[in-house]
């Protein structure tokens, strides 16, 4: 017994008539544009602390977008710690979006994780604003208020005792 067949034309569901293509030029371009845009999205912020007076304590920087949360650290954008060493000290926050910020830092020689006043208005222990303003009543954010954009932004921050 003998078997033939006849060669059957097989249609495959998506011809390359109706896939459009792309360059392999625009293809690669997209991709390079996409990662660019994702790393564009995320800075850093050095804060440079200067003028730590002694090894008491912990120091504490605190990252501010809005105004109305400004020195309010428990509404902060980021808080970070480091125990405290006479000179200068170097905090690093990371994964940022572009934009307005400001930041408060503080050496907390008690540790009570807040900076402590006098008559709620003076400060008993050193502190300092980004940009470094000179204060006269209640910091305010728009004095301590910079642009972080590129991949990295570094700042410098007196403290005053």
């Amino acid at each position: 017994m003998t078997i033939t067949t006849e060669p059957r034309t097989i249609t495959p569901l998506l011809s390359r008539r109706t896939i459009p293509r792309l360059p392999i030029q625009g293809l690669l371009l997209g991709c390079l544009l996409a990662a660019g845009h994702s790393q564009a999205e995320e800075s850093r912020l050095v804060v440079n602390l200067l003028g730590v007076r002694d090894a008491t304590g912990n120091l504490r920087a605190s990252l501010y977008r809005e105004p109305d949360s400004f020195r309010k650290e428990d509404k902060a954008v980021k808080v970070a710690t480091l125990p405290a060493a006479k000179g200068n000290a170097r905090f690093v926050f990371t994964g940022l979006p572009a934009g307005r910020y400001a930041v408060m830092a503080y050496h907390d020689d008690n540790m009570d994780q807040k900076l402590n006043l006098r008559f709620g208005m003076f400060p008993t222990e050193g502190y300092g604003l980004s940009n470094n303003p000179k204060v006269i009543g209640p910091p305010k954010f728009a004095d301590s208020a910079f642009d972080l954009a590129g991949p990295e932004t570094a700042i410098d921050i007196k403290l005053a005792y």
